[in-house]
């Protein structure tokens, strides 16, 4: 009997925990995983050794890694001066593909490949679809990436090199995401979509148990986190949850959430057409129908934080002075939640004596230079 199932985050019917099943039977909501209560059924890790964490495997010895996680916190201390406001970065760009969705991936793929899965399709802006594309090669399963024709080439350089097969897409973010829909149906391929996978968001909430060692359990009173469909954030605040399970803490961080102007469903606060969709140099939250959208506002709502979009330009903005001044160069989605860190505290939402973190998701190596 497996120790966890599939859970709808809407009306909370359980499912069997199979990869096929990415929306709840009843009211095609999304799925979160839940575990058993029997801590015998429960499996641990986390790369800092100290914390148990439950994960969707019934062995370690399923888990397929590259190295993903334990990335440095650094200060940043000419931010901090200029926000008079207590800056922390955690260098995501340092997991083995280059951003914040090896973690997901990990945890997701080895999943897939516990349960027998020989190949998947995917579909994303570029980092999730080379990340998927470098664990799949380990893994030993064919992968199909659906990506836009207008990504980094960079990124979609680096899909092929894993031996992955590319599928461009010339259209946006959200016709991407249809086109992969579409090649999956009446195939027996999973579609490990990073977007609708319970697995990976079980990946992902390793970042929350990791500062919570970085910062000696004395958590910041701020999370700030660029969002496109939420995977990040979301899976920060599971884990949160899970350490206030524990009682390993009492006080839960605000979780800010920060979008792109020009494609802002959450950040809009329900006043967002899909046709409003413009283009965007954070490709990596273009995201215009986000299907965990319910989730982050939920958070949102929990965690007391902001919902903050930012204007293009403030986004070159802030990746050029990342650089300038930090020594950082991040790509423009991570550059993003700079700039929405100055609105905030601009608007008053973000205390001078509370101190911040910031991911920084992706390298901006990975990305078009700006300009």
């Amino acid at each position: 009997m497996s120790h966890y199932e599939f859970e709808c985050t809407e009306c909370f019917k359980s499912h069997k925990a199979d990869p096929q099943t990415l929306r709840c039977e009843t009211c095609f909501g999304t799925l979160s995983i839940k575990y058993a209560n029997s801590k015998k059924q429960v499996n641990t890790l986390v790369g800092a050794g100290t914390l148990e964490m439950p994960i969707p495997l019934c062995s370690l010895s399923e888990y397929l890694s590259l190295g993903e996680g334990n990335t440095p916190v650094v200060s940043m201390p000419n931010i901090s001066s200029m926000f008079e406001v207590e800056t922390h970065a955690k260098l995501e760009f340092m997991n083995p593909t280059g951003s914040f969705k090896d973690r997901g991936t990990a945890m997701m793929i080895s999943a897939l490949k516990s349960k027998g899965v020989h190949e998947i399709v995917e579909d994303s802006s570029g980092n999730a679809g080379a990340s998927v594309s470098a664990y799949a090669t380990r893994a030993g399963m064919k992968a199909h990436i659906f990506a836009p024709l207008s990504a980094p080439r960079t990124k979609l350089n680096q899909i092929k090199i894993y031996g992955s097969v590319l599928h461009e897409v010339d259209g946006s973010r959200d016709e991407t995401t249809e086109a992969a829909e579409k090649f999956v149906e009446n195939k027996s391929i999973v579609y490990a979509s990073h977007n609708l996978s319970p697995f990976f968001i079980e990946g992902t909430k390793t970042f929350g148990y990791e500062i919570f060692n970085d910062f000696d359990r004395d958590m910041p009173e701020n999370i700030v986190v660029p969002v496109g469909n939420g995977s990040l954030y979301l899976g920060i605040w599971k884990a949160l949850e899970e350490l206030k399970e524990k009682r390993l803490i009492k006080t839960l961080p605000k979780l800010h959430c920060i979008q792109a102007e020009n494609v802002n469903p959450i950040a809009s606060n329900n006043t967002w057409n899909k046709s409003e969709i413009k283009s965007t140099v954070a490709g990596g939250i273009a995201v215009g129908s986000p299907p965990r959208k319910l989730e982050v506002q939920s958070v949102l709502r929990q965690s007391g934080g902001a919902a903050n979009s930012v204007k293009e330009a403030s986004i070159v903005e802030w990746q050029i002075k990342l650089a300038k001044y930090e020594g950082l160069f991040c790509e423009p989605t991570s550059a993003a939640a700079f700039a929405g860190l100055e609105n905030l505290i601009n608007g008053k939402q973000i205390d001078k004596n509370e101190r911040v973190l910031i991911p920084i998701t992706g390298s901006g190596l990975k990305d078009v230079f700006p300009k």
